[in-house]
């Protein structure tokens, strides 16, 4: 997921609150720093780097972040309206590590779950709506999926080099805002167009075609307390994430016009135990290592769908 995994809901919000809140720092009792020092401090490369970090894992050495998004997967095609098709839950451990230039290594472990919306349960397998086809669920495992944290924008994920448009370097100045004189919010969007790791000639049921159009949009909220704390090393966050992508491979929907949207809502959590039951199984049970970050660099850094492409088989066609 940019990026989100670049940089980067429903029942399960309430989930989210107790974790986030227990998280939030108490008020400061230095003194706020003026609006216009503040915004000026948005246009610093450095200041952004710093506090990237920071928000995505924890500075200090040894530690690290667990995050948790949940929400709803939708289906999206001309000429009706939006149709809610399942839920899906996101646990992933994430840690950055300072390096001699400055910049920090951010390295992640994530896991995505799909969930039955009318019983909660995590799902093996669903019936798709679509095709009236019962089709077996494929969780997300990734790991790891990392990038560096600089005074430069990172290149976009080269996803096995299936990615080639590389934009110009440019300085790291994120969409920062002050929302009610109490709040900062990040605006962090990526738009990508790249070649998909599912050949349709290899894959006829699972790709939706030669490219992969994939959008991932973020809006952190983030305490402004928070943020001006320096003794601070985690930045405590909530937010909304939405993630427009093709038909998701195990539906078998191959090329039908269409696409996926997904919605959630997504906070830094205190670990496994701050996320619902049912979630916290599904890790324990199938991927227990996830609930640590990385402590080593590792290549390369692969999406869904390349993995996909590494762990299961065409399926068969229908007759």
């Amino acid at each position: 997921m940019r990026n989100r995994r670049q940089f980067i809901a429903t029942a399960g919000t309430a989930a989210l609150a107790p974790a986030a809140m227990a998280a939030v720092s108490p008020a400061s009792s230095r003194p706020r720093m003026s609006n216009d020092a503040l915004r000026a401090l948005f246009k610093d490369p450095v200041w952004n780097r710093e506090t990237t970090a920071r928000l995505e894992a924890d500075t200090a050495p040894g530690k690290f972040v667990n995050g948790y998004v949940t929400g709803t997967v939708c289906g999206v095609r001309d000429g009706e309206a939006v149709r809610p098709l399942f839920g899906f839950e996101v646990f992933s451990a994430l840690r950055v590590i300072k390096q001699a230039n400055g910049s920090y290594q951010r390295m992640c472990r994530e896991l995505v779950f799909y969930r039955d919306l009318k019983t909660g349960e995590m799902m093996d397998t669903w019936l798709n709506p679509y095709t009236n086809e019962e089709v077996r669920v494929v969780d997300v495992a990734n790991d790891p999926f990392n990038y560096v944290i600089s005074e430069y924008y990172p290149d976009p994920p080269n996803y096995g080099g299936l990615n080639t448009v590389m934009p110009p370097r440019r300085p790291f100045l994120r969409d920062w805002a002050l929302f009610r004189d109490d709040m900062v919010i990040l605006q962090s969007d990526i738009h990508l167009y790249y070649r998909n790791a599912l050949d349709p000639a290899v894959w006829p049921r699972e790709s939706a075609g030669p490219m992969n159009r994939v959008s991932e949009l973020f809006r952190y909220q983030i305490r402004r307390d928070d943020i001006e704390n320096p003794e601070l090393t985690h930045l405590p966050h909530t937010g909304v994430w939405n993630r427009v992508t093709p038909w998701l491979p195990w539906m078998l929907m191959g090329p039908a016009p269409g696409h996926i949207l997904y919605s959630g809502t997504f906070s830094s959590i205190s670990g496994i135990d701050a996320v619902p039951p049912a979630v916290a199984k599904r890790v324990l049970e199938r991927y227990p290592q996830y609930q640590v970050a990385p402590e080593k660099w590792v290549d390369p850094s692969l999406s869904s769908l390349e993995n996909y492409v590494r762990t299961q088989k065409p399926a068969p066609l229908k007759k």
